[in-house]
């Protein structure tokens, strides 16, 4: 296998945004200390509070925020050109909106981290609880995310409380609550379905976009663990013809196997590859992680119930994860990765086309 480039390691990607915020702040400061008064350049540290809100904490986000006003107030100290009045109401009404950015930002952080807390533990569920109880689990873990998406709605009503509203904002808004709150919905009947041993939802739908929606549920933790994947997803497949729900599910067990394997190794040996490609009539997803690896004539083992390498684990996940696959119409397996690390491979059918249906 060819090996691929990698990425910017998360760490040097941190550096890189600290470096180019702590630029920032230095020139808007000197921009605001050398211009008048009457010039509210300020207001534009909100610009600096949105751009670091991916790549700040809550806490980092809080201490952003409150040395944006004290710069502020620095710089109105300092500066001597202009109407020192013009100057204090411009410096009162950057404060404001650097507090209230601040605000806002902090609250959109909280959520997104309690949102990728509850997908973390629904994806370590697998190890803990056998399929009925893997199930249950996932539905009580839901009411979380769930309960986020409501009170997002709740926020959206603020866009309609503006003077004039802001309809079309809170709309859209509203719409993508709903459409995720139904997604969710329908994960947890499906789920039950599978613990109840009913056959696969199977229906076309579109490979890549299943992949990537749980690439980005991982990406928070992969940061967190000094992780860099690459995703390699292969330009215009067709459809895929499974249950995308159980899929999904299959992806995130094998994305999650893949970074608990690869964070017990070296910094610079943490990478994730994950590929898609079609193979005939099958499309197939696959992820190679730079880890220990399988002990020799472990690839078959590491599918069988209650066999596992790990020292907390029960051996269900990967058990679990092929009878999903086999049940839509697919294959899975694992191969060593050169020089180290592990291959996880499955497959699902491809959707016939509209004139062989």
């Amino acid at each position: 296998m060819k090996t691929p480039s990698l990425p910017t390691p998360p760490r040097r990607r941190r550096g890189l945004h600290l470096t180019a915020m702590v630029l920032a702040l230095a020139l808007l400061f000197l921009i605001d200390t050398a211009t008048r008064y009457e010039v509210a350049v300020s207001v534009f540290y909100t610009v600096i509070i949105l751009a670091m809100a991916h790549a700040l904490t809550w806490r980092g986000l809080i201490v952003l925020s409150g040395s944006c006003v004290a710069l502020t107030w620095l710089s109105f100290l300092i500066t001597s050109y202009g109407d020192q009045r013009a100057g204090l109401v411009n410096m009162l009404i950057s404060t404001v909106a650097i507090v209230i950015t601040g605000y806002l930002a902090c609250t959109a952080e909280l959520a997104r981290a309690a949102a990728h807390e509850a997908q973390a533990r629904l994806l370590r569920i697998s190890r803990i609880h056998s399929l009925e109880g893997l199930t249950t689990s996932i539905a009580h873990e839901l009411n979380q995310p769930l309960a986020a998406i409501v009170t997002s709605g709740h926020a959206c009503q603020r866009w309609m409380e503006q003077d004039p509203p802001q309809l079309d904002k809170a709309r859209q808004a509203l719409q993508r609550i709903l459409g995720d709150a139904d997604r969710a919905s329908g994960i947890i009947a499906r789920v039950r379905k599978l613990s109840k041993g009913e056959p696969a939802s199977t229906r076309p739908f579109v490979f890549n976009a299943a992949v990537r929606e749980v690439l980005a549920l991982s990406h928070a933790e992969m940061q967190r663990l000094d992780i860099a994947m690459r995703a390699d997803l292969a330009p215009g497949l067709p459809l895929a013809l499974a249950d995308p729900v159980q899929v999904q599910q299959v992806i995130a067990n094998l994305v999650l196997n893949a970074m608990e394997a690869t964070a017990l190794v070296d910094v610079a040996r943490r990478t994730i590859l994950v590929e898609s490609l079609q193979q005939a009539d099958k499309l197939v997803f696959r992820i190679s992680d730079g880890g220990p690896g399988l002990p020799a004539g472990a690839q078959e083992q590491v599918f069988e119930p209650f066999w596992t390498t790990k020292h907390e684990g029960i051996g269900v996940g990967l058990s679990i994860s092929r009878s999903i696959v086999e049940a839509n119409g697919g294959h899975i397996w694992a191969e060593p990765h050169a020089p180290g690390g592990a291959v996880f491979t499955f497959s699902v059918p491809v959707a016939p086309a509209e004139g062989e249906a």
